[in-house]
């Protein structure tokens, strides 16, 4: 298992690399001067050209990506073109706030998603199964900024239950320390911030967990009614054991590798895909951050934001890789 954990860990250099480059290039064929976004359109052609030679613009391509590429080997993910700060400082408080964002709506869906599946299965044809799947397809297929407006559109304006936007109330914002405000306001035991944060952390994060938790719900449901056909489910049955022990200890262990894995893709999707959450509920996460930078073209930024973003998604699914062998015994890693 260290052997195998250690082996993919090294692949990320060449896979990290390969991404740079293509990010690289890609982001460079974005319509636009960046030289030409900071001074405004007003300014002069001396001013412009000016401007690109201090951002270094005006080397060959292959020089700015050594030069890029030395810093990011060294740890360093550059300097904002827009605020002229360190990415490094500045990227932590935009992730933790996606991260945060992401976490909460994936537990949301896999709560949900994976009871909801297991039901359907154990009552196969039942009122409660069609009903699940029909709710699973309309989550797949409504767009996830139509149900941001309507939830806050009953919830924030109508029934003035949740707030409308933002991490916390602004009159009383929370102190950052690990910029994760729900175990910050733990740490200072501000019970009244922590549900304020929770409140906030509602409607963004059900909109966001909708389409995770419908998917994970129906291949809960069709990878548990395979495994409720075999032969060692009717054995426990036959023995007399109570459904729910059947059907939640022995069927559903045997029925978790493919649950696992999707919802490994999903939470690396959601890290990278919040973008429209994010705008509609105000949240200053990740993916608003890259979105600003491509507005104004702040290339250091937009290559540093898809790694890390691209390094957490390696990650979750080496440690779904590593689930598999903990939860089944029969996968061995040498």
């Amino acid at each position: 298992m260290a052997s195998y954990t250690v082996r993919r860990l090294l692949l990320l250099v060449p896979v990290l690399l390969g991404l740079s480059l293509i990010v690289f290039f890609i982001i460079r064929a974005i319509p636009g001067d960046p030289a030409q976004v900071i001074l405004g359109q007003a300014a002069t052609k001396e001013s412009i050209a000016q401007m690109t030679k201090t951002l270094g613009l005006d080397q060959p391509w292959y020089s700015q990506y050594i030069k890029y590429l030395g810093n990011l080997l060294s740890g360093d993910l550059g300097t904002s073109i827009r605020t002229n700060s360190s990415i490094s400082g500045e990227i932590w408080p935009y992730l933790a706030a996606t991260l945060e964002l992401a976490l909460c709506a994936m537990l949301i869906a896999v709560v949900i998603g994976v009871n909801a599946g297991i039901i359907s299965a154990w009552f196969q044809n039942s009122w409660f199964d069609y009903t699940a799947m029909i709710l699973a397809l309309i989550g797949v297929s409504i767009p996830i900024f139509w149900l941001g407006l309507m939830e806050q559109w009953v919830f924030a304006n109508n029934l003035e239950w949740l707030p409308t936007s933002g991490r916390d109330n602004v009159r009383d914002p929370v102190e950052a320390i690990t910029n994760l405000y729900m175990i910050d306001t733990l740490l200072q035991g501000r019970t009244d911030q922590f549900i304020d944060v929770l409140k906030h952390l509602i409607m963004p994060s059900v909109a966001l967990a909708t389409i995770p938790m419908a998917i994970i719900a129906r291949i809960t449901r069709s990878t548990m009614l395979e495994v409720m056909r075999s032969d060692f489910i009717r054995t426990a049955r036959a023995k007399g054991l109570r459904m729910f022990w059947v059907v939640y200890k022995h069927a559903f262990k045997n029925a978790i590798i493919p649950v696992l894995t999707v919802i490994g893709l999903q939470t690396g999707l959601l890290l990278g895909g919040a973008i429209l959450t994010e705008t509609i509920f105000s949240w200053p996460g990740i993916g608003r951050y890259i979105y600003e930078a491509i507005g104004y073209r702040d290339y250091p930024v937009i290559q540093s934001g898809i790694l890390v973003i691209a390094l957490l998604f390696i990650l979750i699914n080496l440690i779904v890789d590593l689930l598999y062998a903990a939860v089944d015994p029969r996968i061995k890693y040498k």
